[in-house]
């Protein structure tokens, strides 16, 4: 047998853990010295605690972590159950560090204000291009709704083209356009997300992937983002100041430009937004 404190070690929990379970008659010792009172457990008794901890960790009560236990849950069962909550707090995770992102893209955003450079802003015309894409529909513009649909989109149209031994001629693109649905849990206007890559080729129905031509884009302020895409808010922002102050009207989406993406080095992509602009004064109805 074990005294509470070289139980507790085993179990890796504490001594105060074991006497409050003892109290509310979750796990009783399998002895208790009459004379002195300590308490003794048995090794078999570290089966019953691993479920106790393991259902706590779900996110149970003690009193329902009790029930279950009295009921014998099957290790077939408590698996599938534990399985099942990691999953939840993977996906927990990975919410919360795409929110902690955004959160450090609006912060760089506003520590940026005013202090940008955009001299490096250049107003330039973009060519047509012939390009194949694929196409889906993000509830918002917003990075959070974007991300999601954008870089699983690229992953199938790199696939899709590959097997229909195409290579690209040149960098990727992204450009946004507005579809005509609504995002029915919150009333916003839902965004196409196109993911591109100029090819040399023809319409083909027989592909499952469209090709299409891009038109050209007489005027459009353009400035380079170097870094993860996440933190590109400052810098559409920056663009966005820039078109204002020097007397221009943004006209449409910026394209995203892919110049450089090495693969699992976000922070060494380079991004070149391109912005449609014109001098055209707004016309209300």
């Amino acid at each position: 047998m074990f005294t509470i404190g070289d139980f507790a070690r085993r179990g890796l929990v504490s001594v105060r853990m074991l006497r409050h379970y003892d109290a509310i008659g979750l796990l009783r010792p399998a002895r208790v010295d009459p004379a002195s009172g300590y308490r003794f457990y048995d090794a078999g008794q570290l089966a019953r605690l691993n479920r106790i901890i393991a259902l706590k960790d779900l996110g149970f009560t003690l009193a329902q972590v009790r029930a279950l236990v009295d009921e014998q849950v099957g290790v077939d069962e408590l698996r599938g159950m534990l399985r099942l909550r990691r999953a939840e707090l993977a996906a927990t995770i990975a919410a919360d560090t795409a929110r902690l992102a955004r959160v450090q893209a609006r912060l760089r955003a506003i520590e940026s204000e005013g202090h940008m450079p955009t001299d490096s802003v250049v107003i330039k015309s973009v060519a047509a291009v012939r390009v194949a894409e694929l196409v889906a529909t993000a509830a918002s513009y917003a990075p959070e709704d974007i991300t999601p649909v954008l870089t699983p989109l690229f992953a199938d149209l790199i696939d899709r083209l590959a097997r229909a031994g195409l290579t690209p001629t040149g960098p990727a693109l992204a450009y946004y356009t507005d579809a005509t649905q609504t995002d029915a849990a919150h009333g916003d206007a839902m965004i196409c997300v196109h993911a591109a890559l100029p090819v040399a080729a023809e319409p083909d129905a027989g592909r499952d992937v469209a090709i299409v031509d891009l038109p050209a884009i007489p005027a459009a302020a353009t400035l380079t983002h170097r870094g993860s895409v996440h933190e590109i808010v400052a810098t559409g922002q920056a663009l966005a100041r820039w078109i204002d102050t020097h007397g221009h009207r943004a006209v449409g989406y910026a394209r995203e430009l892919y110049l450089s993406c090495p693969p699992g080095a976000p922070e060494l992509w380079v991004t070149e937004l391109q912005e449609p602009i014109t001098q055209e004064p707004i016309t209300t109805p």
